[in-house]
């Protein structure tokens, strides 16, 4: 069988849509929108090849660095692995590499995400605590962050039974470079790449959270990008359910309700937000996993 690269993917897509019916998925979620210079597309563990590679800072790794070409509306669709400083990013990713290896087998929840899905705590345990849960959010990433995590060993092995995915709220750095709508593909994108790798197990993605104040640049881009993703109709796939938090999030004006929100108004607090969160999950979660769910 031939197999299709990405830009005859890309055509193939445009021509459904062009017709009227449905984009199939990518027959691999290593078929992306763009081929960076990255040596290991995919796998665990790295080679030394690709261990170099990624310890470069990740915007000497965007699509186009290669060719000194600005192409900063692929950032978010396009895998990158993170980088904090030195090794510190990769060395999360790799621990949470033998997490999912610890955890091999039928798991309950796979939660996927930036640092509001790293930092569930009492309020998991207290509305899942039975669960069997297994948690690779990493703080700061963004969209294209977790597809590379997912195609290098984020999630071998795993067999989970429901997908809970919350990304998007770093990628509002570079909105001013990318654009809105390259932001929320690259949320599809990660939903996407869970679906393909876990065919049985729905997904619940969870709309960016609001930040910050209204007529904050950050806010507002987030308001434009959860809109975005109604445009993409994730949820055309019986498999995928949205949520969206932001009414209960904000006051009727728009402002965030403090108590939910640590001072940084981004984060969530244990007994406020996160307590809500789970709140609003716990009926998705009880009818995704039946009888299971607590």
């Amino acid at each position: 069988m031939t197999r299709l690269t990405s830009h005859r993917i890309v055509a193939l897509i445009a021509g459904f849509a062009t017709a009227g019916l449905a984009a199939p998925r990518p027959a691999s979620a290593l078929d992306y929108a763009y081929a960076t210079a990255e040596p290991q597309k995919a796998g665990w563990p790295l080679s030394a090849e690709e261990e170099a590679y990624v310890l470069k800072p990740e915007y000497e790794r965007r699509p186009g660095s290669e060719i000194t070409q600005h192409k900063p509306e692929l950032w978010p669709v396009v895998p990158s692995a993170g980088f904090w400083s030195g090794r510190t990013w990769l060395d999360t990713h790799a621990n949470l590499v033998k997490v999912a290896q610890t955890h091999k087998g039928p798991i309950d929840v796979l939660l996927v995400g930036d640092s509001i899905t790293m930092q569930w705590g009492a309020a998991w345990q207290k509305h899942f605590g039975t669960l069997k849960t297994v948690n690779i959010g990493i703080g700061g990433d963004k969209t294209q962050n977790v597809l590379w995590r997912l195609d290098h060993g984020g999630v071998e092995g795993l067999e989970p039974k429901l997908c809970v995915l919350m990304i998007g709220n770093n990628n509002c750095f570079f909105t001013p470079e990318t654009g809105i709508e390259p932001a929320a593909k690259g949320i599809k994108a990660c939903a996407d790449n869970l679906r393909e790798k876990f065919p049985k197990s729905p997904v619940v993605v969870v709309k960016v959270l609001p930040a910050h104040t209204p007529g904050n640049a950050f806010y507002e881009d987030i308001k434009k990008i959860n809109t975005a993703l109604d445009g993409l109709k994730l949820d055309a796939d019986p498999m995928v359910h949205l949520l969206d938090l932001t009414n209960d999030f904000v006051n009727a004006d728009g402002a965030l309700k403090k108590n939910l929100f640590s001072p940084d108004a981004i984060h969530l607090t244990q007994e406020g937000g996160y307590e809500l969160y789970a709140t609003k999950l716990k009926p998705l979660v009880k009818k995704l996993l039946g009888s299971q769910a607590p």
